[in-house]
């Protein structure tokens, strides 16, 4: 029960990793603010409620400043402060190119996934200081790592927050506020169901996540799992990092493998 009692935000909860990171603070005695742009909201606010947590549900648009204020208030008049930030919301923009992305489709996906995670940084720590120490989290991807897992937009967006993580961690010195984001890598969500969905209706699920050492994607509960170890004092001592959840992905440039167990030709 890492959570018994604290006040905590949760963007994008609606659904895959956000619903999942929700329901897991709930779960550990966290009183949660369940933040999306969907009904999911409500959906995921009363899947806790249903389990015996305490949770309340607010529809918002993670990239309006107006928006992320509202619900930081609400997190104050509802819970008494704010003790952990996870700003997960993002959207994916699509798969185009650099020379089919317009100048409207990258300016909507930094506004959601960069300059979303900026304001939720500036209004919520303020707030989490002021109850003498807490954490901020960011859900990046390993496509801000490195190019070939995400579009020029996505992954310009989340490399943006994993610089942003590292900055703000700096600029909150002497806070107590710690920040830190996740970078995961295929994860089985609302914005990866496609993916999945044809694999399994094709008999190929095998294929998915075959780049990876693990050869497989990864489910929201093992990402959620991540950051709530990073807004707990288990991480007391992490701070401005990127975690790469991703099976292993980023940790190689792209080759060819040897198999386990087989022998090389």
């Amino acid at each position: 029960m890492r959570f018994t009692d604290k006040s905590i935000i949760v963007t994008g909860a609606g659904s895959g990793i956000g619903r999942a990171a929700a329901l897991l603070f709930a779960s550990e005695g966290g009183r949660v603010v369940v933040a999306d742009k969907t009904e999911g909201a409500d959906e995921t606010a009363h899947l806790i409620t249903q389990a015996g947590g305490t949770a309340t549900a607010i529809r918002i648009d993670a990239g309006l400043e107006e928006d992320v204020i509202r619900t930081i208030a609400l997190a104050c008049n509802s819970f008494g402060g704010l003790d952990v930030m996870f700003a997960n919301a993002g959207i994916s923009g699509g798969m185009a190119n650099l020379f089919d992305t317009d100048v409207a489709l990258i300016t909507e996906v930094l506004r959601v996934n960069l300059i979303g995670p900026f304001l939720a940084i500036k209004h919520a720590a303020p707030r989490i200081a002021e109850r003498g120490k807490g954490a901020i989290v960011l859900t990046a991807s390993v496509a801000g790592i490195r190019s070939g897992a995400g579009s020029p937009a996505y992954s310009a967006s989340k490399a943006g927050v994993i610089n942003l993580a590292a900055v703000s961690a700096q600029q909150l010195t002497g806070s107590n506020v710690r920040v830190n984001a996740i970078c995961p890598g295929l994860t089985e969500t609302g914005m990866t169901k496609p993916v999945f969905d044809y694999a399994r209706e094709a008999n190929k699920m095998d294929r998915v996540g075959r780049l990876n050492p693990l050869h497989r994607g990864a489910q929201p509960e093992e990402l959620a799992k991540v950051a709530l170890f990073l807004a707990s004092d288990d991480a007391s001592y992490v701070n401005g990092q990127a975690i790469a959840v991703d099976g292993g992905l980023s940790s190689s440039h792209p080759v060819t493998r040897q198999e386990y167990g087989k022998t090389a030709a």
